[in-house]
């Protein structure tokens, strides 16, 4: 009954804005200095999910545009400064971009995961866009690749399938993953759980870094990853994609196919992509039963028109990945290259469906985004049927109101709820079977004057955890049962000046807030992909958080850069530890053997975090580039005077990337770089040990060739080319991580890997 109330709501809008009055825009991209125009640069409307290319004459048309309301219209050409511009159609105006020759291409993008679309100079969030090129190389992941690109974002690993993304020191519930307009729920809060996303599918990815709860509500203290489907193509068109990769460390191939249209406003797309890897290498061996493959199809059919856009998202994704359950003193290497996962090992099956929604109200608008999610979670030990099993399914609603801009205020409103019901299909048990229901509005408004831009808003969530009591055979309790309700208003504030052009800065202070998850409130069992026993706390409180940070970003013709500080004090911050060396002894009921598990508990205790994050790149002539990132976080356990566990090292890249300009090859590039992760002993001393610093070389070459007017991209990228041993300081398989017992046991990181890859977009342009 809610779904037909949802739909015949969508109707009737789809109905009273079905007459709006539309034109087609016409314009052109032109040299600034030359005034010639610029063939095949890109015109897109974020809001709008519209891109063209220009022909070449440097000339485009947009069709169907609304008459009514300003939309935000970003221009990108290769050796130009991007242009951010705000156009108000209803002049019916021709419209001609003048681009300024440079080697900032993006000094200033547009980012759409904040409340209001806007460029990212006017816009208070630390942000940072990756593109749909620097996505392609020698990741294993998603979370991967943005680990390698942007400054203040790491990653916990289990062997090379699994990364969590960490944002400034914070992980697991507390950064949130977007998807499709929708929030990722795939039981994250698990060490092992990674992310059930296909890599290729985003045409880009915008990284927010900073409590960004506002908008997402609770889980979202550290940041958001935004990951942004690929913009559909203008009236008439089409547009292709057709990408395949080898990796030599551990045979990893990708290959993935895309195709998408539109035909009088009718958008569809298609995608599907496959993944498969054999164990990887380290300088010691091949980690034992580390391979994975991974099989993903997804799709898209809407309806672009005079009152917005209307798309339905579907998509399935099932990863296999193997485990290896050593005990300490057990072989950890060998020189297997078999593709067959043994046991132990994952099956996860993720289905996600997701109607979003943008409907056009003249000067004001609606954004509706609707979700359902199943994720499916199996634990395999030693044969087909599932240990572990986990079974949930989420129902979300998204929607942001926009109302009509007043006095230079730019004034939003929102609401979202979501309803989650997880249940136990395993033989074993590690959390109860539970329902988790919330809901949460806000407003928030931006105002604009001259160079300034100011922003505040505030939030109420109100959440609903109920676990459910269960007994053993023999009628003991394994779970008691739980039955939290939590609520919280939050606010914020944002501050943003424009110097000039080529100076800004960015300031936000803001609370935010996070319920416990049930993992926390409820485990009590043996965590297999963990090898360690978890028992939770019903009685946890929310975690609460205060922030603020700033950030100064610099761009001209020879230095481009920015540098940011941030502090985020949290107050009942939540983990599982170890605490004098307690163990938990289960009894294996196929073997009747007692086995003995390290015992970690969830508490909790008042956090601080802080630190720097940057980048500086300098172009000493317009075809080398110097680029360097880097990111440092403290945190401390201030209620015991010690540092929080799983913190990231700090770290700094150093890129060194030649471009020149060959006749007959496009976009050419060679680059070598040196990756320097520092010394972490800053740890949980009574369950981490302390990593050695490293460093890591790395290095690439690609060009552009046209086969006739076929693009064909070819690119060779190369990591730690010199084979070095090292563990990284998040990789769960490193000494003392994985056994307390031992900790001498632990898995190097991978080794030298060489990826071939290739890259052939195709389309109409008409």
């Amino acid at each position: 009954m809610k779904l037909k109330l949802i739909y015949c709501f969508i109707f009737l809008l789809i109905r009273f804005t079905a007459f709006a009055d539309v034109i087609d825009i016409k314009g052109k991209v032109v040299d600034a200095k030359t005034n010639q125009g610029l063939a095949g640069a890109t015109v897109s409307i974020p809001d709008l999910r519209i891109a063209v290319a220009t022909n070449i004459d440097g000339e485009f048309t947009i069709k169907s545009i609304p008459t009514k309301g300003k939309f935000v219209v970003q221009v990108q050409y290769l050796s130009y400064k991007t242009l951010t511009q705000t156009v108000d159609f209803s002049s019916r105006a021709s419209l001609v971009f003048a681009l300024q020759p440079s080697v900032i291409e993006t000094h200033e993008v547009v980012i759409t995961g904040t409340p209001i679309t806007s460029g990212s100079r006017s816009n208070s969030t630390s942000a940072t866009v990756v593109s749909k090129e620097q996505l392609l190389g020698s990741s294993t992941n998603l979370i991967d690749a943005l680990a390698r690109q942007v400054p203040g974002v790491s990653q916990i690993t289990t062997s090379q399938a699994i990364s969590k993304p960490v944002i400034r020191g914070l992980s697991y519930n507390r950064v949130v993953t977007l998807n499709d307009g929708v929030k990722q729920q795939g039981q994250q809060w698990g060490d092992e759980h990674g992310i059930e996303m296909d890599q290729y599918a985003a045409g880009r990815v915008e990284v927010l870094r900073g409590a960004a709860s506002l908008q997402y509500g609770s889980d979202a203290l550290g940041g958001v990853i935004n990951v942004i489907d690929p913009p559909t193509p203008s009236e008439g068109n089409i547009a292709g994609e057709f990408l395949t990769n080898y990796s030599t460390n551990n045979g990893l191939s990708n290959t993935s196919v895309m195709l998408s249209g539109n035909q009088d406003g009718f958008v569809w797309r298609g995608r599907g992509t496959y993944q498969n890897a054999y164990s990887f290498n380290t300088p010691a061996g091949r980690y034992i039963n580390s391979g994975f493959n991974q099989t993903n199809a997804s799709g898209m059919f809407g309806l672009n028109k005079s009152w917005g856009y209307s798309h339905l998202n579907f998509s399935y994704f099932k990863d296999n990945i193997g485990f290896y359950d050593a005990d300490p003193g057990d072989p950890l290497y060998n020189n297997s290259t078999s593709r067959t996962i043994d046991y132990p090992r994952q099956d996860i099956r993720h289905y996600k469906v997701a109607l979003n929604n943008n409907f056009l109200f003249g000067s004001s608008s609606l954004k509706l985004d609707l979700g359902y999610q199943k994720n499916q979670r199996r634990e395999l030990e030693e044969n087909p049927v599932p240990n572990l099993f986990f079974d949930m399914n989420t129902y979300s609603l998204d929607a942001k109101y926009y109302l009509p801009e007043s006095n230079g205020w730019h004034p939003v409103i929102g609401l979202s709820s979501s309803l989650s019901h997880s249940i136990n299909l395993g033989e074993e048990l590690l959390i109860p079977a539970y329902d988790e229901y919330s809901t949460g509005a806000f407003v928030y408004a931006k105002k604009v004057w001259g160079q300034n831009t100011f922003s505040a808003g505030a939030r109420f969530d109100y959440i609903k955890n109920k676990g459910k009591a269960q007994n053993d055979a023999e009628g003991n309790p394994i779970f008691t049962g739980f039955d939290n309700k939590f609520s919280n208003v939050s606010g914020a504030l944002g501050y943003t000046h424009i110097f000039n052009d080529v100076l800004s800065f960015k300031a936000n202070a803001g609370s935010a807030f996070r319920a416990p998850n049930p993992a926390e409130l409820g485990s009590n069992g043996v965590h297999e992909g963990t090898s360690r026993y978890e028992i939770g706390d019903a009685n946890l409180s929310p975690e609460r958080s205060y922030q603020a940070d700033a950030t100064l970003e610099y761009g001209s013709g020879f230095v481009t850069g920015s540098f940011g500080i941030y502090e985020n004090y949290i107050h009942n911050y939540i983990y599982a530890s170890n605490t004098n060396k307690e163990q938990t002894v289960v009894v294996d009921e196929e073997t009747g053997l007692p086995r003995s598990y390290d015992t970690y508990r969830y508490g909790q205790v008042n956090a601080n975090l802080y630190g720097f994050e940057g980048n500086l790149t300098l172009h000493p002539v317009s075809f080398i580039h110097f680029e360097n990132t880097f990111s440092y976080t403290e945190a401390r356990n201030t209620s015991f005077d010690r540092p929080l566990p799983l913190i990231p090292a700090g770290v700094l890249h150093n890129t060194l990337r030649f471009e020149p300009k060959f006749k007959g090859i496009k976009d050419f590039y060679f680059y070598a770089g040196i990756d320097n992760f520092f010394k972490q002993n800053r740890i949980d001393p009574t369950f981490e040990t302390p990593t050695d610093g490293y460093t890591l070389l790395n290095a690439g070459v690609g060009a552009t060739f046209n086969v006739g007017k076929q693009p064909l991209k070819l690119y060779v990228s190369g990591t730690n080319l010199t084979n070095k041993a090292y563990y990284d300081a998040l990789s769960r398989l490193r000494p003392g991580r994985f056994s307390q017992e031992d900790p001498t046991y632990g898995v190097y990181n991978m080794g030298r890997n060489i990826t071939f890859g290739v890259y052939i977009p195709f389309g109409t342009n008409k």
